[in-house]
């Protein structure tokens, strides 16, 4: 369930704004419109995921194992007088 409160109504009473993100996030809103959100740490944490890196969010299983050793990039520019 979210809960909606006005900065005004978050500000007189943070403890029930707290309380409240046990059932789900908090939006708290700036003059009618939504701009923050309110959520327990570990809700944030699902929502971002824990300490995934790259390849658990590629899914590739044992990508970690992969040798991957590539040239070493001599110059990202060329002699002008190759564009002459």
């Amino acid at each position: 369930m979210i809960t909606t409160l006005s900065s005004r109504e978050f500000n007189q009473d943070t403890g029930s704004a707290k309380k409240a993100t046990a059932t789900g996030p908090v939006v708290i809103t700036d003059r009618g419109r939504p701009a923050h959100v309110l959520m327990t740490y570990s809700e944030y944490q699902r929502v971002v995921g824990k300490g995934k890196n790259i390849l658990d969010l590629v899914g590739i299983k044992g990508a970690g194992d992969i040798e991957f050793d590539p040239a070493k990039i001599q110059s990202l520019s060329k002699p002008i007088g190759d564009f002459l």
